[in-house]
């Protein structure tokens, strides 16, 4: 069987990264060269996934300009022979085809995944979601690892983890372990989200990437609203372990490190190791940083 389907989330309204956000969606904000949302894109055509939908929500429409083909532009960047900045569109040719479906009413990831139930069928399908990044050091893919694991494992939920500090885990959506299993392949046993310090039965936080079987939307439709009114996806997560579905995560490499692009200190931290990484400005930039540090510029009072 080959997972031909993944689902981007990307309906959030980014609060917490106003003003930024107020006329755009958070996904498109620049994280060096490339808008966030066009790295987790990139990671889904990597993973040979030939079929995408977005789940979006009001003023997301620039999300679908930006994967859109531009005619125009591409017509003015020739005629004037800008043809290196031809190279950095590429993206619109990618073989993936794009479906986008709107969730007008904030009620939770669940229901935001929800939608996408026609557009599955009967298929396995993969979820990233839109603001976070999995960058790798060595070019490895984690969508296929988990693709791989979820089939070879039969497995009706596959969700990627990451170690996270002790001291941070009532951050996340933490899991427990069933069993040890493979250095980075274990069987799931409950998912608690957002413990508190001391009592998290592990330091593996969900790191915003899955691989569902279509039964997940029957949990969906089980899971009962949490106090602010939204459908939490680890709620059906647990509601499929109780009834004894297989579900088991894969660790991140340690090549492999997660951005998620929630809020300032980390979209800050995320840009300047984007931008530090850049094959064209990055040792400009190192340069200015240390230029910046030996006068003492850096210090904070």
């Amino acid at each position: 069987m080959k997972i031909e389907k993944a689902v981007i989330p990307v309906a959030g309204l980014g609060t917490r990264l106003l003003p930024a956000t107020k006329s755009q969606p958070k996904e498109m904000l620049p994280v060096g060269r490339k808008p966030v949302v066009q790295y987790v894109v990139e990671e889904i055509i990597n993973a040979d996934i030939s079929q995408i939908l977005f789940i979006t929500g009001r003023k997301k429409t620039a999300i679908g300009d930006h994967f859109d083909a531009d005619p125009e532009l591409i017509k003015k960047l020739k005629e004037s022979g800008k043809f290196s900045l031809l190279n950095d569109l590429e993206y619109e040719k990618d073989v993936s085809d794009f479906y986008y479906i709107r969730q007008s009413v904030q009620a939770g990831l669940a229901d935001a995944i929800r939608l996408a139930r026609n557009f599955v069928g009967k298929q396995p399908f993969i979820v990233a979601l839109g603001d976070s990044i999995i960058r790798s050091s060595d070019n490895s893919n984690l969508l296929k690892r988990m693709v791989d694991v979820h089939l070879k494992t039969k497995s009706d939920c596959t969700i990627a983890v990451e170690e996270v500090p002790e001291n941070d885990v009532y951050k996340y959506g933490i899991i427990e372990l069933k069993d040890r299993g493979t250095s980075n392949v274990c069987e799931v046993k409950d998912l608690i989200e957002k413990p508190e310090i001391g009592k998290a039965k592990s330091n593996l936080a969900i790191a915003a990437r899955y691989v569902f079987n279509p039964v997940i939307f029957d949990f969906i439709d089980k899971t009962m609203p949490d106090d602010g009114g939204e459908l939490q996806l680890t709620d059906s997560i647990r509601l499929m372990i109780k009834r004894d579905y297989k579900v088991h995560c894969v660790k991140l490499n340690e090549g492999e490190k997660r951005y998620d692009i929630g809020n300032f200190e980390s979209y800050f931290k995320a840009f300047t190791d984007f931008a530090l990484l850049d094959d064209k400005y990055g040792y400009l930039l190192r340069q200015y940083l240390i230029q910046k540090m030996h006068k003492g510029e850096l210090q904070h009072d």
